[in-house]
């Protein structure tokens, strides 16, 4: 689950001096029943979030629906029982985290369906293309994806940028100098460099905005070479849902896409008031 402490900073952000609406209108003890509703089908992520907020507050909580599950419109995630002005605080709040993180894993889940159907073998990434790191990450792996890197720290990347500075060789060269504990995966968005980033020791050789055909030209080549079985390929750029099973059916190892975090639909969950406790 993603820590309490990050969750609740959305709460401070959105309650700075607290809900006068809710302090203006609803008297201090009045208890409430509530319940959040799936507004369409799809898989369901950040129930354990919304779950820990709500009880942080107060607010008793039952699992309906738990992480990973798939729902159909007007099913019951959540039902919640408390202070009533507590579960006011909470709503949008957590609603905003279960309708991002079901967006993302609804996504991812569909996209890991299909590459399986052609490849099972093949695992769907996500990238660094989000500022809610930990909320994106999480939601990918709900869906069945790989979540990549958390950050900078975890690998390293060598990127185009990075070779606008060292050459290729060089740069693989002092990233396995610099630590044996590190995976070490080089970009690259030709034919050349794929050669030239295996001969020179990458674990995992990025094809950056690279056609199917261009892809395929490279795996023939790293087979002759010999060099194929010693380092794992990952395609990335412009991948869509219209042409992944073409990646699908080469002999790749990773699928990548920003597209799962970066231009996300949130699914639409809702929370509704049915009712106040003596």
């Amino acid at each position: 689950m993603v820590p309490l402490d990050y969750l609740l900073r959305f709460i401070k952000e959105d309650a700075p001096f607290g809900d006068v609406t809710s302090e203006a209108i609803i008297p201090e003890n009045m208890r409430a029943k509530a319940v959040v509703i799936a507004k369409q089908d799809g898989v369901i992520a950040g129930v354990e979030e919304a779950k820990a907020l709500f009880e942080h507050f107060g607010v008793k909580v039952k699992v309906k629906k738990r992480d990973g599950e798939e729902v159909k419109k007007g099913d019951v995630i959540l039902e919640l029982e408390g202070n009533a002005r507590a579960i006011l605080l909470v709503e949008r709040t957590a609603l905003n985290v279960m309708g991002r993180m079901s967006g993302i894993a609804t996504q991812t889940r569909r996209l890991v369906e299909k590459v399986r159907k052609v490849n099972p073998k093949i695992m769907v990434a996500g990238t660094r293309k989000s500022l809610l790191r930990l909320i994106d990450k999480r939601a990918i792996i709900i869906g069945g994806g790989e979540p990549h890197r958390f950050s900078l720290s975890d690998a390293i990347l060598i990127k185009d940028n990075h070779l606008a500075l060292v050459p290729l060789e060089e740069a693989i060269k002092r990233a396995k100098a610099f630590s044996v504990y590190k995976v070490v995966e080089v970009e690259v968005e030709n034919l050349e460099d794929a050669l030239r980033a295996a001969r020179a020791g990458a674990d995992v050789i990025m094809l950056d905005n690279m056609r199917p055909e261009e892809v395929a030209e490279v795996i023939e080549a790293l087979r002759k070479e010999g060099l194929r079985e010693r380092v794992k390929l990952e395609v990335s750029g412009g991948i869509t849902e219209d042409n992944i099973t073409e990646y699908a059916r080469l002999d790749v190892d990773v699928i990548s896409l920003g597209a799962l975090t970066h231009s996300v639909k949130n699914f639409d969950v809702s929370l509704e008031i049915v009712g106040r406790l003596v």
